[in-house]
């Protein structure tokens, strides 16, 4: 069985979402996890970031996140409404499968133990893995918040961390853990008045009396009272109970419930429950779900199956207009898009490159993101002849038909010559990072780098002899003047980085 563990940081920050974005490129520089969502919040100022992958690849992330976090996150002038005590403020880790919560557990001490040491922020366990009962719940570890926190953390000894110092930084402290999958959620009323929705979180969070798995919150947000909470285990407590619950509190002061709102991702599980429950299916299984029953019936792929698909270069050389000159344009460019983020992997992680770490995981993600869009490209400049094509076969026996004829003519034109454009911006930027890449990147894939650089170089030339000859083939050529003017840009732009790189390959290849 495959080992999947799930971890979900929470961030104080969303108001900046270059600093998200270089956290996410942190995260995604480790190859075997999978960045699955992110939510942020402007009222809270908090990101929600939810990433999947094995044990040792989730650990190295999450290390990877809490640490440009700190670099970039400054508690000090940090405001919002959602209660926080550091830069990363929490931290679990959830057990998906063939990994049991005992393993989770061992990820949260490991990786407090590095950050306390390698980093110098406090660090806290709480749920499973707290070293103390009252630490199990996050709301003790952070009450007072990063002000109370810092001015006890050095004389009370119940503040102390289990790992790193106790004295607070502009980074704060960070609480790392293992749990159940919870569920976040937040319910809006049709007032502004906070102080409901204060009375109501009051009534319905577990601490003070309210529903066994439910946290919860009153904050204004946007202008509207509204209750933050955290559902911990969405079987026992489910998402429809706290709901009416809430919607009954409400009544008592004359309001209602304005609209809800999902934090992150839920298990699939807890939203049919919730159906269940509104439908009031008494006799409900879950194999009546459509696509349970398809899913678990889908006959599986021998792992020796003996179907071979043809590749892209035998599609290339076949006798048929596609996939053509476009098509292979964007595939060369996504070739240099992937040696680029190969370059930035090989310096990622190296002492002798700690300087240029973050901009080599930035890299990296941009390069993958240009990757797959250059091979969408790849299909995409195929269907757009197609379509241009069929716009040739339409029938011309009326003046009107001919007019529509025309006009599809140019439209389809005009798209097909777009696509490969768009390729060639991409070849550029993947040219940029390359030079990057050469510059500052190990010297031992110095060849890779300028391999790269050369690959999207092809293909910003062949685009472009795909962007004119559509363009040439219009009969009103000035629509195509705007497209040529920025592709002699382009060129011009890639003549100078081409002079640059070789300069820095003489420097670092003596090449």
């Amino acid at each position: 069985m495959t080992q999947l563990i799930e971890c979900i940081p929470n961030f104080s920050e969303a108001r900046r979402p270059e600093v998200i974005d270089q956290i996410i490129a942190a995260i995604e520089s480790v190859s075997d996890v999978k960045m699955l969502d992110r939510s942020s919040d402007l009222d809270h100022n908090r990101t929600v970031v939810t990433f999947a992958g094995t044990p040792a690849g989730v650990e190295e992330a999450a290390f990877r996140a809490i640490k440009i976090a700190a670099e970039l996150i400054d508690l000090d002038q940090h405001t919002g409404a959602h209660p926080r005590m550091g830069a990363t403020d929490v931290c679990p880790f959830v057990p998906l499968s063939g990994v049991s919560m005992d393993d989770c557990v061992a990820i949260a001490k490991r990786l407090g133990e590095r950050i306390g040491k390698e980093l110098g922020i406090p660090v806290y366990l709480y749920e499973s893995a707290a070293t103390r009962p009252e630490r199990a719940n996050l709301e003790n570890i952070r009450r007072g918040q990063y002000e109370g926190i810092k001015g006890e953390i050095e004389t009370d000894p119940n503040r102390a961390p289990d790992f790193g110092p106790s004295k607070l930084g502009s980074a704060g402290a960070t609480v790392i853990g293992a749990r159940n999958p919870l569920v976040a959620f937040n319910v809006y009323l049709t007032t502004n008045d906070v102080s409901i929705a204060k009375k109501i979180a009051k009534a319905i969070r577990h601490s003070s009396g309210g529903l066994r798995y439910v946290k919860g919150l009153g904050l204004l947000v946007d202008g509207r009272a509204q209750i933050s909470m955290n559902l911990t285990n969405f079987h026992d407590t489910p998402i429809a109970r706290a709901v009416e619950f809430i919607r009954r509190e409400a009544q008592r002061y004359g309001v209602g419930i304005h609209h809800s709102e999902l934090v992150g991702l839920i298990p699939q599980e807890a939203l049919v429950d919730t159906a269940v429950w509104y439908t009031q299916l008494d006799q409900f299984s879950h194999e009546q779900i459509l696509e349970s029953r398809l899913f678990s019936s889908a006959p599986a792929v021998a792992a020796n199956s003996t179907r071979v698909y043809p590749s892209f270069t035998e599609e290339l050389s076949a006798p048929t207009p596609t996939p053509g000159g476009g098509s292979a344009a964007a595939y060369a460019g996504a070739m240099g898009a992937a040696l680029v983020a190969m370059v930035a992997g090989l310096t990622i992680g190296k002492k002798k490159y700690a300087e240029v770490e973050a901009e080599m995981q930035a890299i990296r993600v941009m390069a993958e993101n240009l990757r797959k869009e250059l091979a969408q490209a790849v299909g995409d400049d195929a269907a757009s002849f197609e379509v241009l094509m069929v716009t040739f076969k339409m029938p011309k026996d009326t003046e009107e038909q001919k007019s529509a004829r025309n006009a599809a003519i140019t439209q389809a034109t005009l798209n097909a010559a777009h696509i490969p454009l768009h390729v060639s911006q991409d070849a550029v930027k993947v040219m940029e990072l390359a030079l990057k890449c050469v510059k500052d990147g190990n010297l031992n894939a110095i060849s890779d780098g300028m391999s790269g650089f050369a690959m999207s170089r092809a293909a910003l030339t062949a685009a472009g002899y795909n962007v004119k000859i559509n363009i040439n083939s219009l009969e009103d050529k000035s629509l195509g003047d705007k497209m040529l003017s920025e592709l002699s840009e382009l060129e011009t732009k890639a003549d100078k980085l081409e002079k640059e790189i070789r300069t820095v390959m003489k420097e670092r290849g003596g090449i």
